[in-house]
């Protein structure tokens, strides 16, 4: 799991089936204090999350069962929107 902020959506109105219903968002890698580390990646919303949250985030091919299905194709769903980070 990493931690990631939402930057974009993306709109397909011709997809997998098993993707029919479901939001799909672009998210950028963040570090504990906000900023950006990596290059975006697509992914699968499963709690609502919006542009500008930051999200917690799961990958590979148990990102399916977020959804409490086993033949999605999916490779990263959201899985948590993030209040607050405390560091130590």
């Amino acid at each position: 799991m990493f931690l990631a902020k939402v930057v974009g959506k993306i709109v397909s109105t011709t997809k997998d089936e098993g993707l029919n219903g479901k939001k799909i968002l672009i998210i950028a890698p963040i570090d504990m204090n906000g900023a950006v580390t990596g290059k975006e990646i697509v992914s699968i919303d499963s709690v609502g999350a919006g542009i500008g949250d930051q999200v917690l985030v799961t990958e590979g091919s148990v990102s399916m069962y977020a959804f409490g299905e086993n033949h999605i194709p999916i490779d990263s769903a959201i899985v948590a929107i993030i209040d607050t980070i405390e560091q130590s």
